[in-house]
């Protein structure tokens, strides 16, 4: 298969709008409409998702830019500092954005009597649908490309080059929409709402197992050498993936205590 798509979508007066930016706002309100639910579920307050969304956008947009200023190509960004304001050049880091969201509730939960626990456990099941309009748009956008392969499935992103590659920008996509089903499935099916932490944890260890493993079929993104097995994308979900399973055992442990 040979992807060419078009990256802008349309333009009409002057007006032109790109399929990321689409995909994009795509995201952002697939999740609102999951926190949505979740908050007329538990009978929680809607109208306090407004200000947890620009919380939310501002933390994922301003942590995945300097996630990428600083982990993939910090020599550049540091010699041109003015050069990490010009998003629009592109870049951005999932992994800085996770971090900015998680520092963005923090500050949230600060000003508003919610705790912290409760609302990110349920942020994780709104951020793994997110995570997979955000790939969607990576893949449109021929960003994010596998290595070259032979597969029957490979794709050819004429835009980067004649190689047939992995499309690893569809599995990771794949990968955030079967963990948002299992994470709404537990949600619904299960006592593990009333156990804080713990959603978020099964949350960082399906993305971040899904993100090591993928890693392996991409090109590496980092523009400094790195003569490691692991791709800088690996190392920094290390860290996101011990969390997750130290949230889930402290989770479960802390209910068992509870319930004697």
């Amino acid at each position: 298969m040979v992807w060419d798509i078009n990256p802008i979508m349309f333009s009409v007066a002057g007006l032109t709008v790109h399929w990321y930016g689409f995909l994009f706002a795509v995201a952002i309100m697939s999740g609102f409409q999951v926190m949505k639910w979740i908050y007329v579920n538990e009978g929680q307050p809607v109208e306090a998702l407004d200000t947890i969304l620009i919380y939310a956008v501002v933390g994922i947009i301003v942590g995945a830019r300097l996630g990428h200023c600083l982990f993939y190509d910090p020599q550049f960004y540091l010699t041109h500092p003015l050069k990490i304001l010009a998003i629009w050049e592109g870049g951005l880091a999932s992994h800085g954005g996770g971090l900015g969201a998680i520092i963005t509730a923090w500050l949230y939960v600060r000003r508003h009597d919610v705790n912290l626990m409760w609302l990110l456990d349920r942020l994780g099941i709104a951020t793994a649908l997110f995570g997979f309009f955000v790939r969607m748009a990576n893949f449109v956008n021929s960003e994010i490309v596998g290595n070259p392969t032979s597969v029957p499935w490979g794709i050819v992103f004429k835009r980067i080059d004649d190689a047939t590659r992995h499309p690893a920008q569809l599995y990771e996509a794949i990968a955030y929409l079967v963990s948002f089903f299992i994470l709404a499935a537990i949600y619904r099916s299960t006592n593990a709402k009333d156990k804080p932490g713990y959603l978020f944890g099964v949350f960082l260890c399906l993305i971040f197992v899904a993100r090591i493993t993928i890693e392996f079929f991409k090109t590496k993104q980092a523009a400094y050498a790195n003569e490691l097995v692991f791709s800088t994308g690996q190392m920094l979900s290390v860290p996101f993936l011990l969390v997750g399973v130290g949230l889930v055992v402290w989770a479960s442990k802390k209910h068992l205590t509870q319930a004697k």
